[in-house]
């Protein structure tokens, strides 16, 4: 006797179809699964077996074989045990629907009870690209399962409700029919008008979140630079619609959605404290798993105290912020994760923070100066478009009663800017100025003559890399969106240059 069920797993964000096939024989009672199974699949005989017994549902009590096909793919998790048990139910002629074309997702608990998992996102995505007309899920991620259009995605919460639902006596809810809860907010956003004076830094944010360029930010403790890089969310544009998919999609992967989440609304804001591993910045792992540059597509990652993070992390991200993807080779597998976020950085200009402060005299000496500096390598600061000085505050902006600009006002100018590239690189795959491709560059970034003469004069002056050019154009290209204007000037060139000329001030000294 013989029947099949399909399910799902993952290959980094992307689901894959396996197929639970069953197969009944006489012989002494066995109960075996191949596949390349790893261990929390094996253990799926187990709890199949409880599942069934405390549910009065019989196994059969002979031989089972169950193949995770294709068998020469790694299968891992416990997303498996509700394909097993209908295939091996429908084999043996318990259940009247047949299970080959529906998807099963979704762990057992001993008591019957269907436990959520992670990735159901991303399968039910690919069932519906394979055309399936039904997948069953736990009713814990039956807010994922609302996201989809097209298919058919049914919520279970026991064992005996999806019996009942295949057996055609009582039909499981769909996702779409449940009340589900509204999608969590943050309850408060930082906004920009709390941090007073540095006007400089605050323009340079706004460019940065036009743009989705990277950012420095050097200056003495208490300066704010933390304050400005927490407030940046405030004035990001909202996520589009495939943008909150493909951040969903790898916080679903991750198991890192919050139960209950359908699609993530907030634009993702990570700030790993500096003892990160590699690893865990940029992914990987026996089993890889998305880093925190990936948890932050299309979002914002904050390293706070960049010097501080060890070499071979900071260093991992050079690939991933040229990129915009995260390759990760294991033995046991080869996965590919998106990495399109925005890096903010912040760091002191020296050991004890004072250097060049103008009231507080630096204790360090030059050579510790410049090894703390050198922590920070050249070719990691040429992947960062606008390095900013944070100079200390005034006290006339901290006791004056001036009001500052809010993130409101300062957001407003920002989505016309975003508006303005949407509609510019349609149809091209571009969603913003910082990932324009250099081929491209040419064609989107016009230059009036004497902007051309002012950065022929920059590019020998500065020294800069062809990279670093490039960088300029594209900054240059954000200013003018900000200005609403087409042809980029020498003063938007002017004022991308000058973001490019602060780690000359402590890196060549």
């Amino acid at each position: 006797m013989f029947a099949s069920a399909g399910s799902f797993g993952l290959e980094g964000i992307e689901a894959c179809r396996v197929t639970a096939e069953a197969d009944l024989s006489r012989g002494l009672p066995a109960f075996e699964i191949v596949g390349l199974p790893d261990a929390a699949v094996r253990e799926a005989r187990d709890r199949v077996r409880a599942a069934a017994r405390n549910c009065r549902t019989p196994l059969y009590e002979g031989r089972i074989v169950v193949n995770l096909a294709p068998a020469d793919r790694r299968k891992a998790g416990s997303i498996y045990d509700l394909a097993i048990l209908c295939a091996i139910l429908r084999a043996q002629g318990a259940l009247a629907r047949d299970t080959g074309e529906i998807g099963f997702l979704g762990e057992l608990s001993l008591d019957g009870a269907v436990r959520g998992v992670s990735g159901v996102l991303p399968m039910i995505l690919e069932a519906a690209a394979l055309g399936l007309r039904e997948v069953i899920v736990p009713r814990a991620n039956a807010a994922e399962g609302a996201v989809v259009e097209g298919i058919d995605v049914y919520a279970a919460d026991t064992l005996p409700a999806v019996l009942r639902h295949l057996n055609g006596q009582a039909r499981l809810p769909l996702c779409r029919e449940l009340p589900l809860a509204a999608p969590q907010k943050s309850a408060f956003l930082p906004d920009l008008a709390d941090v007073r004076g540095q006007h400089a830094a605050k323009r340079a944010l706004t460019v940065a979140a036009a743009g989705m360029h990277n950012l420095l930010l050097i200056g003495p403790p208490g300066a704010g630079k933390s304050m400005l890089a927490k407030r940046l969310p405030s004035i990001l544009p909202p996520m589009t619609r495939a943008e909150q998919i493909e951040t969903t999609k790898i916080f679903s992967a991750a198991g890192l959605l919050p139960e209950g989440t359908g699609l993530l609304e907030e634009r993702p804001f990570r700030s790993p404290h500096h003892s990160v591993s590699t690893a865990a910045l940029t992914g990987g792992g026996a089993v890889p798993r998305p880093g925190e540059v990936s948890l932050a597509h299309n979002g914002v990652l904050f390293l706070d105290e960049l010097p501080e993070f060890s070499r071979a992390a900071a260093e991992g991200l050079r690939q991933p912020l040229e990129d915009g993807c995260v390759t990760i080779a294991r033995a046991a597998a080869r996965v590919t994760y998106p990495s399109r976020s925005m890096l903010v950085a912040a760091m002191n200009p020296c050991p004890c923070g004072y250097y060049g402060h103008p009231t507080k005299p630096c204790t360090c000496r030059p050579d510790a100066i410049s090894r703390y500096l050198g922590r920070v390598s050249g070719p990691l600061l040429d992947r960062i478009d606008l390095h900013v000085e944070v100079p200390p505050v005034a006290y006339e902006h901290l006791s004056g009663a001036s009001r500052e600009e809010t993130s409101a006002a300062v957001r407003v100018h920002v989505e016309a800017a975003r508006r303005i590239q949407t509609e510019r690189y349609r149809g091209t795959g571009v969603t913003a100025n910082a990932f324009l491709p250099r081929a491209l560059l040419d064609r989107f970034c016009p230059m009036t003559q004497a902007g051309e003469q002012l950065l022929s004069a920059a590019f020998d002056r500065l020294g800069l890399s062809a990279r670093g050019y490039d960088r300029i154009l594209r900054v240059a290209r954000t200013i003018a969106d900000l200005e609403g204007a087409e042809v980029i000037t020498d003063a938007h060139l002017s004022e991308a240059v000058q973001y490019r000329t602060l780690d000359r001030k402590y890196w060549n000294r």
